[in-house]
């Protein structure tokens, strides 16, 4: 890809939300770290804008047909570095445990390689249900956990009392759950793809290889 051709990616509407995205990143990072109840709001208020900038650029660049290489770089790694990063500010405030968040950096690390690997191989290999379910419980987890603290709400039958916190904590351990299972699927598919494509050449007639 050109180096003008990148410009040109880059100034597209998708392609400038996504660097909003990443724009907003370290403001949430810096109101998770405050730590009251205020700033939490804030920071999943923010949080959440980020995240529907990710529904909102890949509509239009389907839309508007302006899918681009740049942008399908762009956009996973946006969403990885505003994930990862309230992962990692959770953890000085003793809201998550390191070693979640080390299985969870571990996983998205390893998949990456994988998608990497598979496409230097020419492979296509579709994401299973898991990965899914592992992204809606893990947004759905960390926006508990950022909020963190105990509310009282209303439901029409009188007030409870929850406790933000530990309903994060939970929805995070089944989306590390997910995030194992989708991790599985996707190696098993690799694997599958890597023997389909093995048997494909020993059955080939030897006349229609080249070298």
């Amino acid at each position: 890809m050109s180096a003008s051709t990148i410009r040109e990616d880059i100034v597209n509407i998708p392609n400038v939300l996504t660097l909003m995205r990443v724009a907003l990143i370290p403001i949430v990072a810096m109101f998770i770290y405050f730590g009251d109840p205020l700033s939490c709001v804030i920071a999943v208020v923010l949080f959440g804008v980020a995240s529907f900038t990710d529904w909102v650029d890949g509509y239009l660049a389907r839309k508007l047909n302006l899918v681009s290489m740049t942008g399908k770089f762009l956009d996973p790694l946006a969403d990885k570095l505003l994930v990862m990063t309230a992962l990692v500010m959770l953890i000085p405030l003793g809201r998550l445990p390191a070693w979640i968040v080390i299985v969870i950096v571990a996983r998205e690390i390893s998949i990456s390689s994988l998608r990497s690997l598979a496409a230097g191989e020419g492979l296509i290999i579709a994401a299973g249900e898991g990965g899914k379910f592992k992204t809606a419980f893990q947004m759905l987890g960390l926006v508990f956990l950022i909020l963190h603290f105990s509310y009282e709400v209303n439901y029409g039958m009188g007030p409870v009392l929850l406790n933000f916190h530990a309903i994060g904590f939970w929805l995070l351990a089944i989306s590390v759950f997910f995030s194992l299972w989708s991790a599985w699927e996707y190696f098993w598919g690799f694997l599958k793809a890597i023997g389909t494509r093995g048997d494909d050449a020993a059955s080939a007639d030897p006349k229609d290889l080249t070298i």
